[in-house]
């Protein structure tokens, strides 16, 4: 797994910083709480150069490149993103990721960090014929922009041509004498960039956002409430080999029209039924059912808590996991760790509603 350039710079905003899960994102710079309001208030900005990158050129029609995903590349139009999963034959989640073409035959893929180079396997096990692909992960770094804000902080370095990026699309932007991609995805449920820059600029581009006052770092931590509050599922603790997306509730990234690695294992999920469902809480009170909580109906064992957090923006403890059985919304629940139980009920994603990612029309009030 890669270091970042940005580590000097993170020792310089925070003395108490320290390597976490093998790479060099902060956990916090002034405090989670903080840095997660912020972010819904305002602007935060991420130091995400740990995930990976591949540029792969290739004919659709001769590489097999379409049946590496769950979702249909070949509708994209060049300049868009989409978000879905690359599947094993048992139809376990290998990674989830986004898709961007860059051209016809060219192809951006964004990966999450700890699966990178089992990524690079897995690609080339199914890719036949002529294939371009590398692996750029190390001379690319990666910044993200989140919040209501962030349009306004953005547009300082790259022009009025910004305000053309729609929900889920990319263009290129000449910023800092380089020419780079900028995307608006986001998984904060906030309107949001991702900024491609080479690693030799990227401690100068760190620099130059938070130079703006509307602009505050923000770590791992904040990271973690902020896509807990929006529902989605993190790779390695949500989601794994081990869980298809139709178990964990994703099947909307799946696309059973088309042919991709995995589909006939999920077909036969589909009828047999499922053994998993994915459930979503809201705690009784502040306190907070962490990771492998045990869900518990009736004093009975029927799951397990994969991520939970003190949610900041509705100060309750909130949840996810899986049970064996499905639950309805509003039915009781109970979470508990040994001598511990934390009383809770079942509701649905997100928790956190009043997210700016859609529309930009709360980015300048």
């Amino acid at each position: 797994m890669k270091t970042t350039p940005l580590l000097e710079e993170h020792k310089k905003l925070n003395a108490r910083l320290a390597p976490f899960g093998g790479w060099l994102m902060p956990i916090q710079y002034s405090g989670i709480i903080e840095e997660h309001r912020w972010t819904r208030s305002s602007c935060g900005l991420f130091d995400i150069c740990h995930m990976g990158e591949f540029i792969i050129e290739a004919d659709l029609a001769e590489s097999n490149l379409n049946q590496l995903f769950t979702f249909d590349i070949s509708s994209m139009r060049p300049g868009t993103c989409r978000y879905g999963f690359t599947l094993n034959e048992a139809a376990g989640i290998v990674d989830d990721l986004v898709v961007y073409r860059i051209k016809n035959n060219k192809w951006m893929v964004v990966v999450n960090a700890s699966t990178t180079d089992n990524d690079e396997v897995h690609f080339k096990k199914y890719l036949s014929g002529k294939v371009d692909l590398k692996n750029v992960s190390s001379g690319l770094g990666k910044l993200d922009l989140q919040g209501p804000k962030s349009a306004d902080a953005l547009r300082k370095i790259t022009g009025a041509k910004l305000e053309r990026l729609e929900y889920y699309t990319f263009d290129y932007f000449d910023v800092l004498g380089e020419n780079i991609i900028i995307s608006r995805t986001g998984y904060t449920g906030e309107l949001g960039y991702e900024l491609y820059m080479p690693d030799k600029k990227i401690v100068q581009l760190w620099q130059a956002l938070l130079s703006d006052a509307l602009v505050k770092p923000v770590g791992l931590g904040a990271r973690d409430t902020l896509r807990l509050e929006m529902g989605y599922s993190l790779y390695g603790q949500d989601i794994t080999g081990d869980i298809t997306p139709l178990e964990a509730g994703l099947d909307k990234f799946v696309d059973l029209k088309k042919e991709f690695v995995g589909k006939d294992a999920l077909l036969l999920q589909k009828k047999n039924g499922l053994k998993k469902h994915p459930v979503f809480f809201i705690a009784g009170s502040r306190r907070s059912p962490r990771h492998n909580y045990r869900i518990v109906v009736n004093g009975n064992d029927i799951g397990v808590v994969t991520s939970g957090s003190f949610s900041p923006s509705l100060e309750v403890g909130i949840g996810m996991g899986y049970a064996s059985q499905p639950l309805a919304v509003g039915e009781r629940i109970a979470l508990e760790e040994g001598n511990v139980s934390i009383p809770a009920v079942v509701t649905r994603k997100p928790f956190y509603k009043n997210g700016t990612a859609r529309g930009l029309k709360h980015a300048n009030t």
